[in-house]
């Protein structure tokens, strides 16, 4: 479909006659020698008087022009537009961070299959977290994975298939064997700056206790709750357990009480799957369709029209000029 950008210059297509109509006649004072016997020294000469030879003529292809060319100056004006069929984009409604803990008690075997097979907590987690990756059409998913050190595997995007593939590429101790709660959740308050959407959400998931944070995991999850994160934690360490390899959940709690979030425990991947169930019930999926039509300028076809017609028109009076004057 065809629409103009400003329908409103059609008003300009009587503008000339108009002016021919009101405008004064132009008129010329020009030195002429009057020759009463015109006819007669005409003939004493040998010249034959032509139309023109007095008043010169405007030709009948000069006006056809100059009105097809004013038309086609118009129809530029008015910015004439393709708009084509509505385009329904997607937008993330929302930014979800995961903080994945990948310290060396992660390599342990102890979480149970509904098979009863035993899993590295690892392997568990990319299981479970994977799928809900695969369940977060519309928003942006980030992913940060922390030992020693706090890291951003994946930046947020809404290629979910890209993220899927990243997250099976960590590995246990990648970012060291310890444990830097605090720091995870300070580079995801960072990461959030660049997010411009009102939900936030970051999931920690973790087992065992901060070790060596430059910031407590608790003044973090303070300065999450400023900025909005809300942070949902999972400890899915042994809480019984000794040194690196126990789950401070009292901390885990804290955490997700002071960023306005939950917190879960797991022990086994029945319990993983049940918490992110949980936590997609929680946070529901919120997508905004964005509805457009794609719009593409023609004001270069008239345009190019003119020139293309002012070539030839030039072109062709050349050519009777050089005629007239070889006759001649």
């Amino acid at each position: 479909m065809i629409e103009f950008a400003h329908p409103w210059l059609l008003a300009l297509l009587p503008l000339p006659v108009l002016v021919w109509w009101l405008a004064p006649v132009r008129r010329e004072a020009v030195q002429a020698l009057r020759v009463p016997f015109f006819k007669a020294f005409a003939e004493a000469s040998g010249a034959a008087p032509r139309a023109g030879a007095v008043v010169l003529r405007r030709l009948s292809l000069q006006m056809i022009v100059a009105i097809i060319t004013w038309l086609l100056l118009v129809l530029a004006l008015t910015k004439p537009e393709f708009v084509g069929e509505p385009i329904e984009k997607t937008d993330a409604a929302r930014d979800v961070m995961l903080a994945i803990d990948i310290s060396g008690s992660m390599d342990q075997r102890d979480f149970t299959t509904p098979g009863g097979d035993r899993l590295r907590r690892i392997d568990a987690v990319k299981l479970v977290v994977g799928d809900f990756i695969d369940r977060r059409e519309g928003d942006r998913i980030g992913l940060i994975v922390f030992g020693t050190r706090a890291y951003v595997q994946v930046p947020f995007t809404q290629d979910l298939r890209t993220a899927r593939l990243l997250l099976e590429g960590i590995e246990v101790g990648m970012a060291g064997p310890h444990t830097a709660l605090g720091d995870a959740i300070g580079l995801a308050i960072k990461t959030f700056e660049v997010s411009r959407v009102e939900q936030r959400l970051l999931i920690v998931l973790t087992d065992g206790s901060d070790t060596g944070s430059l910031m407590t995991p608790i003044n973090a999850a303070e300065i999450a709750a400023r900025n909005g994160v809300t942070t949902y934690t999972v400890g899915v360490g042994d809480p019984a357990g000794s040194g690196e390899d126990r789950v401070d959940f009292r901390t885990l709690e804290q955490i997700a009480e002071r960023a306005d979030g939950r917190f879960f425990s797991a022990a086994d991947v029945a319990g993983l799957e049940t918490i992110y169930a949980r936590i997609d019930t929680l946070v529901p999926q919120e997508i905004k369709t964005v509805s457009f039509r794609p719009r593409q300028t023609l004001v270069h076809w008239p345009a190019g029209a003119i020139v293309v017609l002012g070539v030839l028109a030039y072109v062709f009076l050349l050519l009777i000029y050089r005629r007239s004057v070889a006759d001649g």
